[in-house]
């Protein structure tokens, strides 16, 4: 894989074809989560691997823009420690799903994140222990519109370099 272009054309994909992923790609997926940086090495992460549609589906309820979970051959729960603690917590959070993604692209697999906000409703339906907490989770599969996933950019859809990085300071 050519990481820049990954970086450069990667899109969210939302809606996803009714067809399951090899036990290969999933577990493909899931180690680059699992090889992903974080502070210290600490590793403060648990992935929950969910294909049941009918869990799905209840997943996809437990935040306002989660629907695209519904669909998803695969969902990756990313449980941490509580995020309130330390600002790393998420940080590296966010690396693992970023390493998750970028591995399901090369896969030519789809994928898109989504921030769940029920909480104790997200617990009932996984069965987490208490010490553990989800914010987010990362819907995969292959997409409807294959071509989606790696679109060209679109003018004007990033800002750019120059409206986002001052040199030495502000």
């Amino acid at each position: 894989m050519n990481v820049s272009e990954a970086i450069r054309l990667k899109r969210a994909v939302r809606k996803f074809q009714d067809k399951s992923l090899p036990d290969e790609v999933v577990v493909a997926i899931l180690n680059a989560g699992r090889r992903s940086q974080s502070s210290k090495n600490n590793q403060a992460w648990q992935f929950i691997a969910i294909r049941d549609k009918t869990i799905l589906k209840e997943l996809s309820q437990c935040g306002e823009w989660a629907g695209h979970i519904a669909g998803a051959a695969l969902c990756v729960a990313i449980l941490t420690p509580d995020p309130n603690e330390k600002f790393q917590i998420m940080f590296d959070a966010g690396q693992a799903a970023a390493f998750m993604q970028l591995a399901a692209w090369e896969l030519g697999v789809g994928s898109c994140p989504a921030s769940l906000y029920e909480f104790d409703k997200t617990r009932g339906i996984l069965g987490f222990p208490s010490e553990w907490h989800l914010r987010v989770a990362l819907s995969f599969g292959y997409a409807v519109e294959e071509e989606k996933i790696s679109a060209a950019p679109k003018k004007g859809g990033r800002m750019s370099l120059d409206e986002v990085v001052h040199w030495e300071k502000w």
